[in-house]
């Protein structure tokens, strides 16, 4: 791993915002990197590369800049080397006032799942850094032969928040839409952003607070609407939604349950819960089996008080979970 920052003074000392940079071999990861870093944008960014491999070379490929590079290598940051990515995080939070943000650029042969674990199973990590977004690059040439035969490649489209559509010019307008209907089949919920050498404003990447579900709904109020479609390919999405208040000891051992079932095929889920007897919104979200939640504060004046969840994931059984879900409304 490799990690980068910048010279300036930083005040706010809260949480730091993580952004894990993901995509398959080739996509362009390493050059968005390089234009993140080159950028005049005034912030500090502590950069982490992982690399597959007893000998290192990405680090040699980022930009020369006075930002301190961390290099993981001989293991993928999603599993032999997850105890390294800790103990780094944990070093750069002893010198939190050098910079305004991490990067964590993963192998091209990486699950982002476990990248993004490690901020919620981790306490200390937890308590002082903020996942903001998993942000995937995705080659517009060679995408769709790389969801056929990877698994790799699907869950990182699948995971991310934000999706990069990097090398536009080298398809027909007919297949990049071709290709975006594919993304959107896997991830309707990312931002896509089509770009030629991964060129577009570091603003629609860094500090997009996409991970964080309170956000998204004061930018997207639908963005857990139970408009989900079901088909035919390896990674789905379901969305659900109640308008009776959820009790919340039933939901816990309903969704307790499930993930430790099923788990291993669940991607993604989030949701916002109107718990019985209370005022405030309560955010759900989980990465395979490790869960988090948090109230993120009260309902607003007039709005409606539903809960809703998203899943996505493989194998998705819509009416049992549906079933499941509802099994959690309270006795009035």
């Amino acid at each position: 791993m490799a990690v980068g920052v910048n010279s300036e003074t930083t005040l706010d000392l809260g949480p730091i915002p993580v952004t894990v940079l993901t995509g398959y071999l080739g996509a362009g990861k390493t050059t968005l990197l390089n234009r993140i870093l080159s950028e005049q944008h005034g912030r500090k960014y502590a950069v982490v590369i992982n690399e597959f491999g007893e000998l290192g070379v990405d680090n040699d490929l980022v930009v020369d800049t006075d930002e301190e590079v961390f290099e993981m290598n001989n293991g993928c940051v999603c599993c032999t080397v997850r105890g390294d990515l800790i103990r780094i995080v944990g070093g750069l939070m002893k010198r939190r006032e050098r910079f305004d943000g991490i990067i964590i650029e993963t192998t091209g042969l990486a699950n982002p799942a476990p990248v993004a674990q490690t901020f919620f199973i981790d306490e200390g990590v937890r308590a002082r850094t903020k996942l903001d977004a998993i942000v995937t690059v995705v080659d517009a040439k060679h995408v769709l032969a790389r969801l056929a035969d990877s698994h790799e490649a699907e869950d990182q489209v699948a995971f991310a928040d934000v999706i990069v559509l990097n090398k536009t010019d080298l398809v027909s307008a007919e297949e990049l839409d071709a290709v975006e209907a594919r993304l959107r089949q896997i991830n309707r919920f990312a931002v896509i952003h089509r770009t030629e050498r991964a060129a577009l404003p570091i603003a629609q990447v860094l500090n997009q607070g996409a991970f964080d579900l309170a956000r998204v709904l004061e930018r997207e109020p639908d963005f857990l609407e139970d408009d989900a479609h079901e088909h035919n390919d390896d990674v789905t999405s379901v969305s659900f939604e109640i308008s009776q208040p959820v009790d919340p000891e039933k939901f816990n051992a309903w969704i307790g349950a499930l993930l430790a079932d099923k788990g291993s095929d669940l991607l993604r889920t989030k949701g916002i819960l109107s718990y019985q007897n209370e005022d405030r919104r309560f955010a759900f979200q989980a990465v395979h089996m490790i869960a988090d939640g948090d109230y993120i504060g009260p309902w607003k004046q007039g709005e409606k008080r539903v809960s809703r969840i998203v899943f996505i994931g493989r194998n998705l059984n819509r009416p049992q979970l549906r079933r499941g879900f509802e099994s959690c409304q309270a006795v009035s």
